[in-house]
């Protein structure tokens, strides 16, 4: 494929994969929404079957959908196997598809949005850092340590990852067959029950850079910070995981 198709395949499967899985979080954050308070099991299925369809969209490309599963592919190696010279693409079209899908999800949730930030109880519980939406747009910890949500993020990373490489890749090497992305959307709604709770499981640095980006810029009502401090902490930590993971592999399994 040429640099172009994996950027194009890439955008728009991350889009996708953001749209439903962000989606799910405002259907059962913003009040109105006919899945309010739905809770967490409902938010780990949702965005599992948003790693799905977005995998099944993008799989021309190997649907990476996340940096960190680009980093793990291509420090597995491989005939076929993208190189470093293919990650700008992948990057490149991860990023802009995670902050097209955040975009799309306050499009089709405005009037929530509208209504739930203008509400005079949820104003009052606005906070500099985070705001009372942030948890559709980007993740952050329930008890704040740096160490600690760092490596959580990076161990959540390394099962997902790992998993993927273990399942084999496709015959051109580039991702997960078909059959294969049905089983790392379930390995994701395992990961969100067993090992989401500490941050949030972002699991993937553009599915948080992403939206993040988004939320700084859009017009959103009482909005609060979008907590920059926190930020770096699921880029680095899932890339860290992506690239341990492959190294496992390469030691146990290659």
């Amino acid at each position: 494929m040429s640099s172009s198709d994996i950027f194009i395949s890439e955008t728009i499967g991350t889009a996708v994969l953001i749209l439903l899985g962000g989606g799910v979080c405002a259907a059962v954050t913003l009040k109105r929404s006919k899945a309010f308070q739905a809770g967490w099991v409902a938010i780990t299925f949702g965005w599992g079957f948003a790693v799905l369809t977005g995998a099944y969209i993008a799989a021309q490309s190997g649907a990476h959908l996340n940096p960190a599963v680009t980093v793990g592919i291509v420090l597995r190696g491989g005939e076929g196997a993208p190189t470093w010279a293919d990650t700008p693409a992948y990057f490149g079209g991860e990023l802009l598809g995670a902050m097209i899908g955040a975009v799309l999800v306050w499009l089709t949730y405005y009037g929530h949005f509208k209504l739930h930030l203008n509400d005079p109880e949820v104003a009052e519980q606005k906070t500099a850092n985070p705001g009372p939406v942030h948890g559709v747009f980007f993740t952050s910890p329930e008890i704040r340590n740096p160490l600690q949500n760092l490596v959580t993020e990076v161990i959540a990373t390394v099962v997902l990852v790992l998993a993927i490489l273990c399942l084999g890749l496709s015959d051109d090497g580039k991702g997960v067959s078909w059959a294969g992305s049905l089983i790392v959307a379930l390995v994701v709604v395992g990961i969100g029950l067993s090992l989401g709770g500490p941050t949030g499981y972002a699991i993937n640095p553009v599915r948080d850079l992403g939206p993040r980006i988004v939320h700084a810029l859009l017009p959103l009502p009482n909005k609060g910070g979008s907590d920059w401090g926190y930020a770096w902490i699921p880029v680095v930590g899932p890339l860290l995981g992506g690239a341990i993971a492959a190294g496992i592999y390469n030691v146990a399994f290659a």
